[in-house]
């Protein structure tokens, strides 16, 4: 709750900052691909990589564009044009305009080929945000929510036989006036909440296809059985086979068939596994077939991989890619553009972000509450990061900390979340799901999270990132500003820092705004900002050996708008510290890992068998000789029922406590030992009878210790007792106290890595 209110308090700085001037003017910052977008050209690449038909028409570019009142009919005249797929709020639309409580719409013309004439055909749409009415020659041909998800209609019907072919949209969008996902965008931008997008966003295109056709892939890998299942939806009626083949450069290395209305199976021999290192990608082809002759044929691609919890060779819970640990460290990338906001310019802009990312040594990416158009994953595979998707925020303005949400609303918002999952969940970059992230529109977390986890168990989900943990899902997720910061661990739940960092540092003719830009922790060069954040990474690697720290995400891949935390400008024109700098600074956090012996393990998890006493021993107490076999024995931790500490397991209401455990070695080769403590107050504790640390006044949770050297040599084969005297400088008897006071320590053993 603190880090909660920490960062409340920094945002609500940023906000006095910028005061009333909530930057709503028009920005000439633009990326150097802009000046290659031309309506000949704007993103002609095809848009979805993994369902390719050969034969298609982009609708990319030049369309009229109207802005009305709400209730208006189709206008007769238009306002004038619009760069499509870019926001009208956009530079690159070429028209820079607010929506808000208006009508915007959309009309194209387009001349079909004559060989499409005995096909059906399909009008696709990347996203469009959010609310969208189509009508294709007059004839209404569907309606859709939702602002992040694709969406087609089969037109075919509403086509006249020959001359041009009118399109027609009518779009809404509420922004932050509804609770409809719709991530950081907010009309009167400010701090960490930015640049609104209306209406279309991605790629729109036609297609031809039979009367009967692939709609959908769905492919699961499984490394351990070396298989890949594959799932067509089939659109239309008929008896009907599935051809499939996998192809290793080239050279076909598995096929499989069997009937469309079941799964197929691939097996490959020795299959080359999909990783951030070697992101190895089969290209497949899947042809629907009936009666030998193939009636529709899409290519595809896949990764091999897999991802899962396990435990290091010390027992703690890691993030498991192919079976093997690995630390998971990557940048918080909200997805926006000076030029474009939700809209890249080009492909290769999309690109670069992943590149630049890779290039700075991180090997993930978390999308922050936005949704990408495919060919960012596309990309994603193809270079090899590892992605955490969280789903774009839903919540009325002023409520990010409650839920808003009616029964309408809780179903629009599960209706795009099943969406997403199923858009996305053939790319292997994709490793993590995050239905809600702190706190905002967040409900019913328990529900929630479970049905995500049936949607896809084959990949993780972090319930909630940051604050608001439910106790759920697969990994247990904190932010701490600039920190570094780890949870306190779960039995089963991976220890993750969702986010940390932002270090700001705004660049003059590179800022959204000449002034009052903001960061969580504000530099004026970048030599001192790499300084810093080489301390964190520091501090990082710490977290990743003593606390398990499985995986941390640092703030951000760029600055966005006045937010001036990222490793790029906004405008991807420098990265501020260097990328080898950085790359060699985050070498630290893949380093292998040392090997943990738990002596004598905390009870941070189980509880742990002591023996105890409150009443003061003879001064022998702490030796190995000693007989405590008089004392009481239970679990740890101890302390008073009305503790905070949800911990305790045995009670300890009395001024002081003597604790004893013995353990038994059967070898004393380590490197190094520490303790892992929580205690409310004073506690002295001893080895062998030795005294080998004493710790004045408290902790807020568990710590470790780390102890000199001249300790290993206390050890000794056989048996050993590790011995606590924890007390209550101010202890005051119930009903006045004792209100807090709580005394567990673990004794471990550390080891260089293997």
């Amino acid at each position: 709750m603190l880090k909660q209110t920490v960062r409340v308090l920094l945002i609500a700085a940023a906000t006095l900052i910028v005061g009333l001037q909530l930057y709503a003017q028009e920005t000439d910052l633009v990326t150097r691909w802009a000046e290659s977008v031309t309506p000949e050209n704007v993103h002609p690449e095809y848009p979805r990589p993994q369902m390719v038909r050969s034969d298609w028409i982009n609708l990319n570019g030049l369309w009229q564009y109207a802005i009305t009142d709400m209730d208006a009919s189709q206008p007769d005249n238009y306002d004038g044009d619009i760069l499509v797929p870019f926001p009208i709020e956009s530079h690159l639309s070429g028209v820079q305009q607010r929506v808000g409580d208006q009508a915007l719409w959309y009309h194209h013309t387009i001349d079909l080929p004559a060989d499409w004439a005995d096909q059906r055909v399909l009008l696709h749409f990347g996203a469009v945000d959010w609310e969208t009415q189509v009508w294709v020659n007059g004839t209404a041909v569907g309606d859709h929510r939702g602002g992040y998800d694709a969406f087609s209609f089969d037109i075919t019907n509403a086509l006249t036989e020959s001359g041009a072919q009118e399109i027609l949209l009518r779009v809404t969008d509420p922004t932050d006036a509804g609770a409809q996902p719709r991530g950081k965008q907010i009309r009167n931008p400010e701090s960490i909440w930015y640049t609104p997008t209306t209406g279309i966003w991605q790629t729109v295109w036609l297609e031809p296809v039979a009367e009967a056709y692939i709609g959908e892939l769905n492919l699961v890998p499984d490394i351990d059985n070396s298989t890949l299942t594959i799932t067509a939806d089939i659109i239309g009626d008929g008896d009907y086979t599935i051809m499939a083949e996998a192809f290793d450069q080239g050279s076909r290395v598995a096929t499989a068939s069997g009937s469309a209305h079941d799964s197929v199976v691939l097996t490959l021999d020795a299959p080359k596994l999909w990783s951030p290192d070697t992101p190895f990608l089969y290209d497949l082809n899947v042809q629907l077939m009936q009666n030998d002759t193939a009636v529709d044929t899409v290519g595809s691609y896949f990764g091999m991989r897999k991802i899962a919890l396990g435990r290091d060779s010390s027992g703690v819970l890691r993030l498991f890619l192919n079976n093997e640990p690995l630390f998971q460290f990557g940048l918080l990338d909200q997805g926006f553009w000076p030029d474009g906001l939700y809209t890249a310019p080009t492909d290769e802009a999309l690109r670069y972000d992943i590149e630049a990312t890779k290039q700075l040594g991180f090997n993930t990416i978390r999308k922050h509450v936005k949704v990408e158009p495919q060919r960012w994953y596309y990309w994603a595979d193809q270079l090899g990061v590892l992605v955490w998707q969280d789903m774009p925020s839903g919540f009325l303005t002023g409520e990010a900390s409650e839920s808003t949400h009616t029964a309408a609303s809780t179903a629009q918002f599960e209706a795009e979340l099943q969406r997403m999952v199923d858009a996305l969940d053939n790319h292997p970059s994709i490793v993590m799901w995050v239905p809600f992230n702190e706190g905002w529109g967040q409900y019913d977390t328990e529900r929630v999270t479970a049905w995500v986890q049936e949607l896809d168990p084959t990949r993780l989900v972090n319930n909630a990132s940051g604050w608001t943990d439910a106790g759920v899902g697969d990994v247990l997720d904190i932010h701490s500003y600039p920190g570094p910061g780890a949870p306190q661990p779960d039995p089963n739940r991976a220890s993750v820092l969702g986010e940390f960092g932002g270090l700001g540092l705004p660049l003059a003719d590179h800022t959204w705004q000449d002034e009052a830009n903001w960061g969580y922790q504000q530099f004026s060069d970048a030599g001192t900002m790499l300084d810093a954040y080489a301390e964190l990474i520091a501090d990082l690697r710490g977290l990743i050996e003593q606390q398990g720290l499985a995986a941390a995400i640092y703030t951000q891949t760029t600055d966005v708008e006045i937010e001036v935390n990222g490793m790029m400008t906004y405008d991807r024109e420098i990265i501020k510290m260097g990328a080898d700098a950085v790359r060699d600074i985050n070498q630290i956090a893949y380093a292998p890992l040392p090997v943990i012996n738990r002596l004598v393990p905390s009870s941070e998890f189980e509880g742990v068998q002591w023996r105890y006493t409150t009443d003061a021993p003879d001064e022998t107490w702490m030796s190995s000789t000693f007989d405590d076999s008089g004392w009481a024995e239970g679990p740890g931790g101890f302390g008073a029922a009305q503790s905070p500490v949800d911990m305790v397991r045995t009670d300890w209401t009395e001024p002081q406590i003597w604790l004893r455990h013995e353990f038994t070695l059967d070898n004393l080769d380590f490197d190094q030992l520490y303790l892992r403590v929580h205690h409310v107050e004073d506690v002295a504790i001893f080895l062998n009878g030795e005294q080998i640390s004493a710790l004045p006044l408290s902790t807020p949770g568990y710590v470790n210790v780390a102890l000199p050297d001249r300790i290993l040599d206390l050890l000794q084969t056989g048996e050993n007792v590790l011995a606590v005297h924890a007390r209550q400088p101010f202890f005051a008897p119930p009903p006045q106290g004792p209100v807090t006071q709580y005394i567990d320590v673990g004794f471990y053993a550390v080891n260089a890595p293997e």
